[in-house]
């Protein structure tokens, strides 16, 4: 039986869903009300406004990606099944990426401390994967001339691409495309 979710544990996630779909501009106190089944009173009871609400559901939506990366880079298997596994996991490809989608949101770069959640994540990830990779040089299973910075770049930007590629499209071929792509550069000759 799970517990049920608080005024303000709805409000967040009434939140990422707008934030997600509409991004912030497009998110409305009136709307994260609504999706949440909260008063204005509540709202404000538990956020200052807007913008600290959006933080909170930034945060949190930053950490679950985060925590999604980890599960598959930190498991089992090689450095290039571990990369293969990231890419290939499944994912709302035709929706975009919750984090990706706030860098288009001029609101959101504009704002530092809306920003930073979104920044963090995207270093965090290259990071991680530029060990990744690391580890495929060390144990002698990647090319020894490829940049492990690089190639964790060319992961998040091919991941990233490949979402506005099919939103664009309003298909998921250009995203699988991209990332068969990138793993057949990256397989080893």
């Amino acid at each position: 039986m799970s517990t049920p979710k608080t005024t303000a544990e709805r409000l967040v996630e009434a939140t990422r869903e707008l934030l997600w779909e509409r991004g912030y501009v497009g998110t409305s106190p009136k709307a994260v009300q609504q999706a949440a089944g909260a008063g204005q009173g509540s709202m404000y009871h538990h956020f200052s406004g807007k913008p600290d609400l959006a933080l909170a559901a930034i945060r949190r939506t930053a950490e679950e990606m985060g925590a999604a990366a980890e599960a598959v880079l930190g498991g089992e298997g090689s450095a290039y099944e571990r990369i293969e596994a990231y890419l290939l996991r499944e994912r709302e490809v035709l929706r975009g990426c919750p984090v990706g989608r706030l860098t288009m949101d001029p609101e959101v770069i504009a704002h530092p401390e809306l920003r930073a959640p979104v920044e963090e994540v995207l270093d965090r990830l290259r990071d991680r994967l530029a060990e990744v990779v690391r580890e495929g040089l060390d144990s002698g299973e990647l090319r020894a001339s490829i940049d492990p910075v690089e190639i964790a770049a060319t992961v998040v930007a091919t991941v990233q691409g490949g979402y506005v590629l099919a939103r664009a499209t309003g298909s998921r071929a250009p995203f699988d495309s991209a990332v068969r792509g990138l793993l057949s550069l990256l397989a080893t000759p």
